[in-house]
């Protein structure tokens, strides 16, 4: 094998690995940031008093997609959390997973 071979070897594993490392779908700093910030922006919506009987959600934000579950009393407030959710800026997807609690019998 030539000098020029082993470069030229090198150099293509070199960018390779290069590619391979672009393609990570770890988050950058100001992604991460973002999201930190839709999460805390949806949770005050979905703390706020007319959402008051939510005590169990869960949310999740990851490059703008926020994913919410975890039980809601009935299906109305199930939409109107998904909408206050939706009209957080930065919000590119909803994903709700929400499911509606059937209420105890009497």
């Amino acid at each position: 094998m030539t000098h020029r071979s082993r470069f030229l070897g090198a150099a293509l594993a070199v960018l390779v690995l290069g590619l391979v490392a672009g393609c990570s779908t770890t988050q950058t700093p100001g992604e991460q940031v973002d999201d930190n910030a839709i999460h805390t922006a949806v949770k005050a919506k979905l703390t706020a008093d007319r959402f008051s009987n939510i005590v169990n959600v869960d949310i999740n934000v990851t490059n703008g997609v926020v994913s919410l579950a975890g039980e809601v009393p009935n299906d109305e407030v199930r939409r109107d959390a998904e909408a206050e959710a939706r009209s957080v800026n930065g919000v590119v997807r909803v994903i709700n997973n929400l499911q509606v609690k059937n209420p105890p019998s009497p």
